[in-house]
């Protein structure tokens, strides 16, 4: 197909050629739903044939349906090319040298209007054109290690990204960041702490809700607040940064064993659960502790690296009516290892006990967390509770359903022996489990109510 209609098909095909509309017009149209005017942009090659795509003032997309299209006047051309420029990255002997480690994700970024696809800046000239203020920042320097989506990262991933990590600090980095993709970055945070362990200097993961081209994007202030996170906090722990509100008031560092991705699309989609974040970070190079208990930087280059990684783990959260057949076929099929999310303080239903025994006596290892994410596993409360226990359930404290999957798939990454497996499992590491929660590690503001209302309208207006 013509490059003119590139992308497009069926009934917006047609459209177009109804009103001698190339992509890349800028045009007005006139449609039932109103009047808009933009830049016709491709398709991707996947989409479907009953919308235009327009690319608005304000930089953002929209889909206008053909059918509701009565007119359209091409008043100009403007074909965009969206390749990020590459400028020499300039280093300075009086910065933190920095090393940014590549996973995939949008952290810096264009789009591809061939396949929709967002396509990944990543070298140190590449994300200074993008992000000129970097060089103010640090020294830089990148290396892609992977270049996957963030829910195709897995153990092969975890491991190299752990001897990488490994290698960076002996070879004295002042600090690391990674960059990755934001759905499954608080299971590679879980995992990078544990294999990762006493590091001397901070490892800051970072992404982006939203990808470079658009108005909105976090990525560039993700960016500034990771690499000054890594140059220069005292905080020497795998943290996530990202958005605190979702204004661009301050980033947020996240410990990586108590954070978890809570919002689709929010900018500050990453919380702190359970417990507080570790710190507010701000331009120019200002970190805020909120927190005095965490590992502090050191200038040594020891670091204990623990590759290790059981990949026939499962997590299974509870619903009702759960079938035991759910359980059976895990352990049918080789599992070491299974962590259920259950409900309130740890219950599942009664008919899953005869697989729970079955698995037991399979040498599985069988922990439960609570799906209601904040507060602890209590199964001593309910006769539920203790019946599972008396089968071979083990509470897993107040880890989240996630990082106990993480740790358990590393405890027996290690060992077989169950009894070992539940002292990894139960020894905290960085948080993962807690005395309590602190009286402000579990707020959920609900819109509608007074107090609420107010407070918005106070800080936020």
């Amino acid at each position: 197909m013509s490059d003119m209609f590139k992308g497009y098909k069926g009934k917006a095909l047609e459209v177009l050629k109804k009103f001698k509309i190339r992509v890349w017009s800028e045009v007005a149209i006139n449609s039932t739903r109103g009047e808009f005017k933009g830049i016709i942009l491709p398709r991707s090659e996947s989409d479907d044939s009953e919308h235009l795509v327009l690319k608005l003032a304000t930089g953002y997309n929209i889909g206008i349906a053909v059918d509701t299209i009565t007119d359209m006047q091409e008043y100009g051309y403007k074909e965009a090319h969206y390749k990020i420029p590459e400028k020499e990255f300039p280093t300075s002997p009086n910065k933190p040298y920095v090393k940014l480690l590549g996973t995939g994700g949008t952290i810096a970024s264009r789009l591809d209007y061939r396949t929709g696809a967002v396509i990944p800046a990543f070298s140190p000239g590449e994300l200074y054109g993008a992000v000129p203020e970097l060089a103010d920042v640090c020294n830089l320097t990148t290396e892609k290690l992977f270049g996957v989506f963030s829910e195709n990262m897995g153990p092969e991933q975890y491991i190299g990204l752990a001897k990488a990590i490994g290698k960076e600090i002996e070879k004295g980095i002042d600090g690391i960041v990674i960059g990755h993709g934001t759905d499954t970055m608080h299971h590679t945070a879980a995992a990078l702490t544990y294999m990762v362990q006493n590091s001397p200097v901070p490892i800051v993961m970072v992404g982006s809700q939203r990808s470079s081209d658009r108005p909105s994007s976090d990525a560039a202030l993700n960016l500034i607040h990771s690499t000054t996170t890594a140059g220069y906090s005292d905080i020497a722990e795998v943290m996530v940064c990202m958005f605190g509100p979702t204004s661009d008031e301050y980033g947020l560092l996240h410990r990586g064993t108590r954070v978890r991705k809570m919002h689709s699309s929010y900018r500050s989609t990453f919380r702190t659960i359970g417990d507080i974040p570790l710190a507010t970070v701000q331009r120019p190079y200002k970190i805020t502790p909120l927190t005095k208990n965490y590992n502090h930087r050191r200038h040594d280059r020891k670091v204990d690296i623990y590759p290790y990684f059981e990949e026939r783990v499962a997590m299974l959260y509870y619903y009702p009516n759960m079938h035991p057949d759910m359980i059976d076929s895990l352990v049918d099929n080789g599992y070491k290892g299974i962590v259920i999310a259950g409900t309130g303080l740890g219950h599942v239903n009664k008919p899953l006990y005869p697989a729970i025994e079955r698995a037991t006596k399979a040498g599985v290892a069988l922990y439960m967390t609570v799906q209601t994410l904040w507060g602890f596993v209590h199964m001593f409360v309910y006769e539920t509770g203790r019946d599972m226990m008396s089968k071979g359930v083990i509470p897993a404290q107040n880890m989240l359903p996630e990082v106990a999957y993480i740790k358990l798939a590393w405890a027996l990454g290690q060992t077989k022996d169950l009894e070992k497996v539940k002292e990894i499992m139960l020894t905290p590491i960085c948080n993962d489990i807690t005395e309590g929660e602190p009286y402000n590690g579990y707020i959920i503001l609900q819109g509608g109510i007074p107090e609420v209302e107010e407070f918005i309208r106070k800080y936020h207006k």
